[in-house]
């Protein structure tokens, strides 16, 4: 699988959220993320949220949408989870 992003935003993303995508895309080696249909953004492509630890160890909530046949993930936006999303997590695994 690879993985490509927009530096621009990652920059701001950065500024705004502390999160680098590079640190963004290692939450899918955690065996326990959680995938979600993105709806309210999905408007021009389908977009996606996925729940996971990065190497890190920081709980991520990442979104991301599919390129490629499903072959190139697109980072979109990463930030912490809320304490919300992280019982949500934890109650799952």
């Amino acid at each position: 699988m690879e993985f490509e992003w927009n530096s621009s935003k990652e920059r701001i993303n950065h500024k705004k959220h502390g999160i680098w995508f590079d640190e963004a895309k290692t939450c899918w080696s955690d065996s326990h993320s959680l995938e979600f249909y993105d709806e309210p953004h999905s408007q021009s492509e389908d977009r996606f949220l996925k729940l996971g630890y990065s190497l890190k160890g920081r709980l991520l909530m990442t979104s991301f949408c599919e390129r490629v046949h499903g072959n190139t993930i697109r980072l979109i936006s990463s930030r912490r989870a809320t304490d919300k999303e992280r019982r949500f997590y934890e109650e799952r695994i």
